[in-house]
């Protein structure tokens, strides 16, 4: 009784170890999408990023306000001369011991012009961080449609799955009606032998699909950041549901691409200006206190000071036009960069339109191959079972059925791909999932 008790306990957490070990999870595409732009590294690393832009950007706002520096000194001396310049004692009388001094300086700058550079340094940082908050939304966006894509193949596999699974129960009913005919003398046994060669060339047909069912679970679930043994299940409402005939707007003005690099170029122009900026001189106002004490000699407080300082680099009248130059190459630059993206972000969107169009037409013609196949397979299913048709037929408008079924389902999920496509290359998917 013990050791069948505790045969029952193992098999116990056997099973409860095989359920637990692929927890299958349904999952609807806006969840992916919403998972894949705040889980995965790639969003993380552009958050990040935007991050270190932020802190740069506050860094270089700092160098308009003041500066304060102080410092102290003790020093030792090693039995140090003195010679008293004013009021000396000539008299001959002690020298002081003097050995050791201390010092305490504080010292502050203000900067009252700079040329402009502060104030455009703080405008190209700003622009700067814009740019990468514009690179880490593209980033999100490219990342949601990514995992559009492999949400979209997932079904498309897991659909082939079923279907394959379906037909390759008929085709086993199917050998064992031939086993029994060819026993009874109705039939040939190669006509046997055919039906089991399509057997097995649907079970191999199964396994590539579940094949490439693992793999795209996996390469989703990895990009999810979803536990490793997670079986996702995409919603089948999704594909089942009627999309518009119409296409979405041209509009690429949400392109986050776009936006940055236009942000880049405001950045460019800003250099230029902190270039011209060297052609100008530095003023500051500065101000400072200063103690010190010499041993057995001096004493100095309240030894306040202030005024204004002025530099100018001379040389920058004869040096600096390169650096202006350059920077003027740089904003050209950016606006040439501006220009190609521009026209590659229009193809784009007109490729998208076009391939949604054709993603929808091809879907009606595949409905009605559907039925054609199934009145098809219908027709010579009856002329073979009244002896008008050959095995030969019979199998090859099986394969013709099942093919049909695999490309509908197939020209489904493309026109749900297509259409996430024209919102991606209108910078506009990953705003428009988060919203429904």
């Amino acid at each position: 009784m013990k050791s069948n008790s505790l045969k029952l306990g193992i098999l116990f957490l056997l099973g409860t170890f095989s359920v637990t070990a692929q927890e299958k999870k349904n999952l609807t595409l806006e969840e992916a999408i919403q998972l894949a732009v705040t889980q995965s590294t790639e969003s993380k690393l552009a958050d990040t990023k935007v991050a270190t832009k932020e802190f740069e950007m506050q860094t270089v706002k700092n160098k308009q306000y003041p500066d304060l520096k102080v410092s102290g000194q003790y020093q030792r001396l090693t039995n140090a001369d003195v010679d008293f310049k004013l009021g000396g004692n000539s008299g001959g009388g002690n020298t002081p011991k003097v050995n050791q001094l201390m010092l305490g300086n504080a010292t502050a700058s203000v900067p009252l012009f700079a040329g402009f550079k502060i104030q455009n340094n703080i405008k190209a940082s700003r622009s700067l961080f814009e740019a990468e908050q514009f690179h880490a939304k593209d980033t999100k966006e490219q990342l949601a449609l990514e995992t559009v894509k492999l949400y979209v193949n997932l079904y498309k596999a897991q659909e082939s799955e079923k279907l394959i699974q379906e037909n390759i129960k008929r085709a086993e009913q199917r050998v064992k009606d031939f086993k029994a005919m060819e026993q009874n003398g109705l039939i040939a046994r190669n006509d046997l032998l055919k039906a089991q060669l399509q057997v097995s060339n649907y079970q191999i047909a199964l396994e590539d699909a579940k094949k490439n069912s693992n793999i795209l679970n996996f390469q989703l679930v990895t990009l999810l950041k979803l536990p490793e043994e997670t079986q996702i299940t995409p919603n089948s409402a999704l594909f089942a549901q009627k999309t518009e005939t119409s296409t979405t707007s041209s509009d690429i003005s949400s392109r986050n691409d776009l936006n940055a690099i236009r942000s880049q170029q405001k950045a460019a122009e800003a250099n230029v200006k902190i270039a011209k900026g060297n052609y100008y001189p530095s003023l500051n106002l500065m101000g400072g206190y200063i103690a010190l004490d010499l041993q057995n000699v001096m004493t100095v407080t309240n030894a306040m000071n202030f005024g204004v300082g002025l530099s100018y680099d001379l040389t920058s009248i004869f040096k600096n036009s390169k650096e202006v130059k350059a920077a003027k190459s740089k904003v050209k630059e950016t606006e040439q960069s501006l220009e190609i993206m521009t026209d590659k972000a229009k193809i784009q969107m007109q490729s998208a339109n076009e391939n949604y169009l054709l993603a929808q037409k091809q879907n009606s013609v595949y409905q009605q191959a559907v039925e054609q196949a199934n009145e098809n397979y219908r027709i010579v299913k009856d002329k073979y079972d009244n002896g008008l048709a050959d095995t030969n037929d019979l199998l090859d408008a099986d394969v013709q059925q099942l093919q049909s079924k695999i490309n509908e389902a197939y020209s489904k999920a493309d026109v749900i791909q297509k259409y996430y496509e024209i919102l991606a290359a209108g910078g506009k998917l990953t705003s428009s999932s988060t919203s429904n």
